[in-house]
């Protein structure tokens, strides 16, 4: 059983990797063929799930990081072949920018960032639930 603000603030994170997700398949759409096991973009009920992207946020408690607890953001790119390091860094490039935009219109009331953590972006600042 979960808190009910940690589901809102779950649910709200959830529709905001979803409009993420969106966006680079309209904008990547084609450009890569998908792996041979991956249903076509709209061919299930979670963008997770299908399309070229799964883009979607895991919680970390920081052991080891200097950022220390936050939300690492996970770019899966579901294509046959190898995807060239500078496209790479380019879709990163974006969702690190959409992220930023979406974090503040999505949760105006805390202070959201993404910042670099070694290997992946991290999602850190206010992640209290407030008074319970």
């Amino acid at each position: 059983m979960y808190h009910p603000k940690m589901v809102e603030f779950d649910a709200r994170m959830k529709a905001l990797f979803d409009r993420i997700d969106h966006e680079l398949e309209d904008r990547w759409h084609g450009a890569f063929a998908l792996r041979w096991n991956r249903p076509a973009r709209g061919e299930t009920s979670n963008p997770e799930s299908d399309g070229l992207f799964n883009v979607q946020a895991y919680f970390t408690p920081g052991f080891g990081s200097k950022l220390g607890r936050g939300y690492g953001v996970d770019i899966d790119i579901a294509a046959r072949d190898e995807v060239p390091p500078e496209t790479r860094a380019e879709i990163e490039g974006f969702v690190r920018a959409r992220l930023e935009a979406l974090l503040a219109e999505t949760f105006p009331d805390r202070a959201l960032r993404v910042e670099r953590d070694g290997p992946v972006w991290k999602i850190v600042g206010d992640l209290s639930l407030g008074r319970a």
